[in-house]
């Protein structure tokens, strides 16, 4: 990726929240740390409007767009996904670099052609749009294959950031899992892919899986009527990441261990296996492209336990950006997370309120896709227990988005007590809402 002067980069900040203070003997370490960027400021630039020389990052984006046939059903899917398309479109930033890919059981270059990417002014936004029209529905579903191209087509072109925004109405039946597996571990870490499931005939964790791999967003647009205001959204917040490839480096010292690392704010992400060594008792974890933004990440350290009135690092949060002759540049933001030993009663088991409420948000999280998933077997009883602890993590935590989702998957009796009824139906364009947006969370309140 491009070097930047100071002058273009977004400044970063670390703040680390934590109880530092352990029983006698106690190893394990938790804190909520806050990386925040700022001075970038061009999310919602003006359709068209173009940086300054040495203003802004460049950019390639490859929109990939389903066509199988299923896209024909009904007819007017394809014309809003086409329309969709038009709008992103003119949503880029003068300059930006793109691509439109026509994805079948093959992928296929539908602008500009010619294993490359055009460069956004008024005539190419056009010229796409034109070529838009001879989109049409046809084949099947092979999601790795439009993958794939896009990496080639996003890797021929010089530029900073590189995002996909892919767009399916069906399961991905005509290649095999491992084939997509495979596709996303190739694509992993060379572009930032936001992804979204039309209508209710896909599959809501092939949709979620390939976001979570590629670092983007995941939701469902039910109403393919939706779809172009969702594809406009998406492009201007693409057009506003500043940075790519951003690490969160973790240090940490001699007998100390990385229990798990997890981005918990906007949504909750797992990375403790995508680490990268980065030198002794260092490790990178990938976070992707970011603009002014603010995102939340809850570490877990197991330290050697020490005596009373000692107090050690526990690890060190700094955050870097890989560079093309394999250096790193640091963003200057650092961040400590300390381990004091006290024999102060109330100091060693009050939990830090930031600490307290993401893990009730990875809770729910993962109570609601227990609770589908048991839904979906059959098990009524075991998915009114998980779907009802659920609602009572949404209350206690304020998440009203998700409370009023689940209110719609089940009838909820006490909330603060976790006391439900299952519908005895559902809408599945519901219950697929639900289940693509069980990972977003809220932010502890002041």
């Amino acid at each position: 990726m491009a070097n930047f002067s100071k002058s273009s980069v977004p400044q970063f900040s670390v703040d680390v929240y934590q109880n530092e203070y352990l029983p006698d003997g106690g190893r394990e370490v938790n804190a909520i740390v806050t990386v925040t960027s700022t001075g970038g400021g061009t999310v919602g630039t003006a359709v068209g409007a173009s940086y300054a020389p040495g203003q802004g990052p460049s950019a390639g984006v490859a929109v990939m767009v389903d066509c199988s046939g299923s896209m024909d059903y009904p007819p007017t899917k394809m014309r809003n996904a086409r329309d969709a398309t038009a709008a992103a479109i003119d949503t880029l930033r003068d300059g930006t670099h793109f691509a439109v890919i026509g994805g079948t059981h093959v992928a296929k270059e539908v602008y500009p052609g010619g294993g490359a990417l055009a460069v956004a002014d008024h005539t190419t936004r056009e010229q796409a749009k034109q070529a838009l029209r001879r989109l049409s529905a046809g084949g099947g579903t092979a999601i790795g294959t439009w993958l794939r191209l896009a990496d080639r087509l996003l890797s021929s072109a010089d530029v900073a950031i590189r995002h996909g925004i892919l767009l399916t109405d069906g399961r991905n039946e005509h290649e095999s899992p491992e084939d997509l597996k495979a596709a996303l571990d190739s694509c992993a870490g060379r572009f930032t892919c936001d992804a979204r499931g039309v209508g209710t005939d896909w599959e809501v964790k092939e949709v979620t899986g390939i976001a979570s791999a590629l670092l983007g967003t995941a939701d469902i647009v039910a109403d393919p009527t939706g779809l172009a205001a969702d594809f406009t959204q998406m492009m201007e917040t693409a057009m506003g990441k500043e940075v790519a490839d951003v690490a969160l480096r973790l240090w940490t010292p001699v007998g100390t261990t990385i229990k798990f690392v997890k981005q918990v704010a906007p949504t909750v992400e797992q990375l403790t296996d995508r680490r990268t060594e980065a030198g002794p008792r260092a490790g990178d974890y990938p976070t992707g492209s970011w603009g002014d933004e603010s995102r939340d990440y809850h570490v877990c350290v197991e330290v050697p336990s020490a005596g009373l009135g000692q107090e050690m690092l526990a690890a060190r949060v700094s955050l870097v950006v890989p560079q093309p002759d394999g250096s790193v540049q640091n963003l200057g933001a650092q961040g400590l997370i300390r381990a004091v030993w006290t024999d102060d009663m109330a100091a060693s088991t009050s939990i830090n309120p930031q600490v307290a409420h993401y893990t009730g948000q990875a809770e729910l999280a993962q109570a609601i896709q227990q609770g589908l998933d048991l839904r979906k077997a059959g098990d009524m009883d075991g998915a009114t227990a998980k779907l009802g602890r659920a609602v009572q993590l949404a209350s206690a935590s304020g998440n009203a988005d998700t409370a009023k989702l689940l209110a719609k998957v089940v009838d909820v009796v006490d909330a603060a007590t976790g006391t439900v009824r299952l519908k005895a139906k559902v809408a599945e364009a519901d219950e697929m809402t639900l289940e693509t947006r069980s990972t977003k969370t809220v932010r502890v309140k002041k």
